[in-house]
């Protein structure tokens, strides 16, 4: 079953805001400087994360593909006998 890609991403495009967000605010930075810092990180983190799922997912449906098709050559050598 492959997964939501939008919703992975998003998680961790929020979860990365608010990290370097809180990172930010320790270091005694501007409160803008943290929240231009944090929205590019959210941005980036969000792009990294839907192609990491889209190769994942596409690694998935291979092998569901290849296992299927294994399965019926199987089962029609297995009936032509």
């Amino acid at each position: 079953m492959p997964l939501n890609v939008r919703s992975i991403s998003v998680n961790v495009a929020v979860i990365c805001f608010f990290g370097i967000a809180v990172v930010g605010w320790t270091s005694s930075l501007s409160p803008f400087t943290c929240c231009k810092r944090a929205m590019i990180a959210a941005v980036v983190a969000y792009a990294a994360t839907a192609l990491a799922v889209k190769a994942i997912n596409s690694i998935i449906i291979s092998a569901m593909t290849k296992s299927q098709m294994d399965r019926q050559e199987e089962t029609s050598s297995v009936s032509g006998d």
